[in-house]
């Protein structure tokens, strides 16, 4: 078995500096663990509390995400890393099954509307396979605009910005920024038109 490389020669940081850095790290570090387990606690506190009083279950909610704006819902189960690096604007809407892994900072504007299954992935791993054998990652941030709306199932890769306004359809992966007041669809993800060409021919009819 090849030995493992010292990655981290002269760099004094802890692995958890590094991740809060956006560099290569290694998921070990113990005050990470601590607060990845917090999450665990209060997402499955959430979903339960949730089941018996949506109103009741907020404050365990406001605990957990990092910014939660007046009004924000988001409905359970939802899936966090930490959750303390997510900001959620307010007006927001969040149905089912909200997977969002904030190693990197996750920006939710305000009045967005976000489908069930939605999922925001700020992790990645290096290319290099040894690298990925002894365990580095790092995370790009994640950044929606306002009154952005993603459909079901709609995938969001680490590092993107999707502009204000802007639709994504069901199901499609976003791989690269999209701008604002745009419609796209597919995998990867692909601008096909503006938002007010479809009101234009909306206010035609």
């Amino acid at each position: 078995m090849a030995e493992t490389r010292d990655y981290f020669a002269g760099d004094p940081r802890t692995n958890r500096e590094r991740m809060l850095a956006g560099d290569n790290y290694i998921a070990d570090d113990p005050d990470s663990m601590v607060e990845a387990q917090r999450a665990v606690r209060l997402t499955n506190q959430y979903l339960a509390a949730y089941a018996e009083d949506a109103a009741a279950a907020r404050p365990i909610l406001q605990d957990l995400i990092g910014t939660l704006g007046d009004g924000a819902e988001i409905k359970p189960p939802l899936f966090v890393d930490y959750g303390s690096y997510i900001s959620i604007g307010a007006g927001t809407f969040i149905n089912y099954n909200l997977t969002a892994l904030d190693v990197a900072p996750i920006v939710i504007g305000r009045d967005c509307q976000l489908g069930p299954n939605v999922q925001l992935l700020t992790p990645t791993h290096p290319i290099d396979p040894r690298m990925r054998r002894d365990k580095l990652e790092s995370a790009k941030p994640i950044t929606i605009g306002d009154n952005v709306w993603l459909g079901g199932g709609v995938i969001v890769l680490p590092g993107v910005t999707i502009g204000d306004n802007s639709i994504i359809g069901a199901g499609a992966v976003v791989t690269k920024d999209v701008p604002p007041d745009v419609i796209a669809v597919g995998n990867p993800a692909r601008v096909i038109r503006s938002v007010s060409e479809v009101n234009e021919v909306m206010e035609a009819d």
